[in-house]
């Protein structure tokens, strides 16, 4: 297995694989302890169940379709930055109750159906201006999420952690 930080070359979108995003340009690197963790915890995942089935993701492909064709709307709904804290079920059930309320106004506007499409724990990463923060004279890595460290301000949560990659998965 190659490291997270090997740079192949860039895939042609004909020789798509489950590792070819490895090959894309990286504009902002987490800088692991210990890459060794992290390869192990990539290698890892790769042998959980996938999250979606095969049959789920050509349907939606279809209704993506239909969506650019102009036989249905496209609804997609979540929040820009989320945190492991919110994935809990009355959360999340609040938020697919705003998103078919949005949904059945556009079938009653549009006369169309809609493809309702939930943004929901996709957001534990984003990206920072700047790979450190200072506060009171204290320099530590920025917080880039619950996919990759800790909000506190202190050494230990903001240390980029592997395991936090298989947290998300659960």
């Amino acid at each position: 297995m190659n490291s997270p930080g090997a740079k192949p070359s860039k895939p042609s979108p004909s020789s798509w694989t489950p590792s070819s995003w490895r090959a894309f340009p990286r504009a902002q690197s987490i800088p692991y302890e210990h890459p060794e963790q992290l390869d192990g915890v990539v290698d890892a995942l790769t042998r959980l169940p996938p999250l979606v089935t095969p049959w789920e993701i050509e349907r939606l492909k279809r209704e993506i379709a239909d969506a650019q064709a102009g036989r249905r709307f496209l609804l997609q709904g979540g929040d820009c930055a989320e945190t492991f804290d919110d994935c809990r079920a009355d959360i999340i059930t609040n938020r697919l109750k705003i998103l078919l309320q949005m949904s059945v106004v556009l079938i009653q506007a549009g006369k169309r159906p809609v493809v309702r499409v939930g943004r929901f724990a996709g957001q534990y990463a984003k990206p920072r201006s700047r790979p450190q923060e200072e506060r009171d004279g204290q320099r530590l890595p920025s917080y880039f999420g619950d996919l990759v460290n800790r909000p506190g301000f202190d050494p230990d949560s903001r240390r980029a952690d592997p395991k936090l990659l298989v947290e998300a998965y659960w």
